[in-house]
């Protein structure tokens, strides 16, 4: 017999959409969540078809689509296929993100002459594309649903501090953390709460996007990545799987009071001062 709190964490065929699909974060997150019995659409612009079989080898229960998080009318075709096929979403996460080399400070480029097309590509990304535009089509089909449903965005560390070099990134990612806050009060006062807005904010993890900052060419640490560890009291880098936990906690009823929050998993990094 399922116990009480089994039944409360339970994600069993819970509809799941995810923006940025065919990332590291996003494609583990949801390859655990559907092992778990959930229902999942994976989106990007990216293909999608090797992550598609992973979970399929696993008689997950998934869907892809292409899509781009930064076109609406896009994202609204493939919201109501979903509704169609599935009658629901309980919960969006926008996963979509990601920098670029041309919208970082390094040795060959200053601040004074980063691109601006390269900066605001980053904005638009991370924070349109990321948070805004998907949050606008899904938002509206979970308040006309009666059991609601959660927007879970991802934040980041620079959210909190922006660090040095990303300049772009570390804006647009201070910006999902204020529109989540912002999302979560304007649902809840002016529709319903049971439409709850969090976000994640992801501490240092290994991803194709920032892999190249962390590690050098022979694969060992870079000075960089050297300096993360020596700031993160858990002295190691995050695995997808360590979001798990959390995630499963925002889902849930356990956090039905729980809504514009950005929760940090990061291994102790935004509470170590340095010394």
């Amino acid at each position: 017999m399922e116990s009480m709190v089994e039944k409360m964490f339970s994600v069993k065929d819970k509809v799941f959409f995810f923006t940025g699909g065919a990332g590291i974060l996003a494609s583990t997150l949801s390859y655990e969540l559907g092992k778990l019995g959930a229902r999942i659409i994976l989106t990007d612009i990216a293909p999608l078809d090797s992550v598609l079989d992973k979970f399929r080898k696993e008689n997950i229960q998934v869907t892809g689509y292409p899509m781009d998080a930064l076109n609406k009318q896009q994202i609204q075709e493939v919201s109501q296929k979903v509704i169609q096929e599935f009658g629901k979403i309980d919960a969006l996460f926008n996963a979509a993100g990601g920098n670029r080399k041309d919208a970082t400070v390094s040795p060959d480029c200053s601040f004074f002459d980063l691109p601006l097309e390269a900066l605001q590509k980053v904005v638009n990304l991370n924070l349109f594309g990321g948070s805004i535009i998907p949050s606008q089509v899904f938002a509206q089909l979970m308040i006309e649903n009666p059991h609601g449903g959660n927007i879970i965005n991802f934040s980041s560390m620079t959210s909190f501090r922006p660090l040095t070099r990303t300049i772009g990134y570390s804006a647009a990612k201070a910006a999902v953390s204020n529109f989540t806050q912002w999302l979560a009060v304007h649902i809840a006062q002016n529709y319903t709460p049971k439409v709850r807005v969090n976000a994640l904010a992801p501490g240092f993890f290994v991803t194709n996007q920032n892999y190249y900052l962390l590690y050098k060419e022979d694969g060992t640490l870079a000075p960089r990545g050297e300096a993360i560890l020596s700031h993160t009291p858990c002295g190691r880098f995050g695995i997808p799987e360590d979001l798990l936990s959390t995630v499963l906690w925002l889902l849930s009823p356990a956090s039905s009071f729980v809504t514009g929050i950005v929760v940090p998993v990061d291994g102790g990094f935004s509470a170590f001062s340095g010394v």
